[in-house]
């Protein structure tokens, strides 16, 4: 009989407990970064759909790496980020028990997509929400009311957060419903918040006023599902020797005789997956905008060509709007939100602060192999096809 250790290193962290599924499908920002007063008023988050991946080529500019001056290929992640609108604007005090919310002023016109959201049915509902709301920006009683708050707002607030939805109708998906999160204000003193905030009511927030190329941002979102799993699956414990009674994919002993009870740290069946994960130090690739034929054009490579493959993103589509190229991967499925983070760290290091020179962007096919770049290229190897002559004649 072979010897067998009688300890190993455990399987799976137990940082991430409890395993379950996420209360909600939107990725939340549990921590904003740090306030400093002497930048200008910026905001510190944005949403986003992922739409797929691809690849990239390009020549590292890192002084001491191995890979200095050498070209290296990495996959990346497309999140498409039509601009989002902000609807309101929200004030919070300092509690011994923390933040509290003081104030909240909503804009004058709330779409019927960001409406959606306060319903559960909308078609059976009267869709009264907020009607008062417009009307008190309509009077001049109620305008001096809204001033009052935003004065009080300036006076007495330590936080100012935007209230902003998404504009679902610019991502062609079936959802509906906007959704909506509260973005923090950050920079200035609090009147110029303030009036930051107030200026940007009903007005549309683009990924390019919030991130730039080359800066390092943070991905929170929920990741794939995949339901109700056994140990071994779950969490990587060894499989048991093939003639085991009753199975093999188990785990042979979960715990002593006393404490007669099973520890929290002992691998169990459960779900796995669809969990809220936040991921750090993302570096932003590439910043498209919305109509540019060129987005996936680099100096290098000159051919007309968009960020959309061939046969467009499986099971997305076609990138229509402002888009944002991340390195690597991200959490979560096609078209699940994503939740984009100002990072929380003041980043020195030379992999953070390292210039991005892309030399090629993969657009071929993700459905096949992929041979071609372009409808163009692609039709200039084949031919003319017999549809195409049937067409012509």
């Amino acid at each position: 009989m072979s010897h067998r250790k009688f300890r190993a290193p455990r399987h799976g962290s137990l940082g991430f407990l409890p395993r379950k599924r996420c209360a909600r499908h939107r990725g939340k920002v549990k921590t904003f970064p740090k306030d400093d007063k002497s930048k200008k008023c910026h905001l510190t988050a944005f949403m986003g759909h992922k739409a797929g991946m691809t690849h990239i080529l390009r020549e590292v500019d890192r002084v001491g790496s191995r890979s200095h001056k050498k070209e290296v290929v990495e996959a990346v992640t497309i999140i498409e980020t039509p601009p989002m609108i902000a609807v309101g604007v929200v004030g919070y005090i300092e509690t011994p028990r923390g933040l509290r919310s003081f104030k909240t002023v909503f804009a004058q016109h709330i779409s019927d997509e960001c409406k959606r959201r306060f319903y559960k049915n909308w078609y059976r509902c009267k869709k009264k929400a907020h009607t008062r709301t417009g009307q008190k920006w309509a009077d001049e009683d109620g305008k001096k009311s809204i001033d009052a708050d935003f004065d009080k707002m300036s006076k007495y607030c330590s936080v100012i957060r935007v209230l902003c939805h998404t504009q679902p109708k610019l991502f062609k998906l079936k959802e509906k419903k906007a959704n909506i999160m509260e973005i923090q204000v950050n920079g200035g003193e609090i009147a110029d918040k303030v009036a930051f905030a107030q200026a940007l009511l009903e007005k549309p927030i683009s990924v390019g006023d919030l991130f730039s190329q080359d800066e390092m941002i943070d991905v929170i979102g929920v990741t794939r599902g995949h339901g109700y799993n056994g140990v071994t699956y779950r969490w990587g414990t060894k499989k048991l020797p093939r003639k085991t009674h009753k199975g093999l994919r188990k785990v042979a002993c979960i715990g002593a005789w006393h404490p007669s009870r099973v520890c929290f740290s002992v691998p169990r069946a459960g779900q796995y997956g669809y969990h809220h994960r936040t991921e750090v130090n993302k570096k932003v690739y590439r910043i498209g905008t919305k109509g540019d034929a060129k987005s996936a054009s680099t100096p290098f490579d000159l051919t007309d060509k968009a960020i959309t493959p061939m046969g467009g993103f499986h099971h997305y589509g076609k990138i229509n709007e402002d888009f944002l190229m991340l390195k690597g991967c991200v959490m979560g499925p096609r078209k699940r939100l994503i939740t984009l983070r100002k990072s929380l760290l003041v980043h020195t290091k030379r992999v953070a602060l390292e210039k991005i020179n892309l030399k090629f962007i993969d657009t071929a096919s993700k459905w096949g192999h992929g041979r071609f770049q372009t409808d163009g290229e692609k039709r200039a190897f084949q031919g003319l096809l017999k549809k195409d002559r049937e067409a012509m004649e």
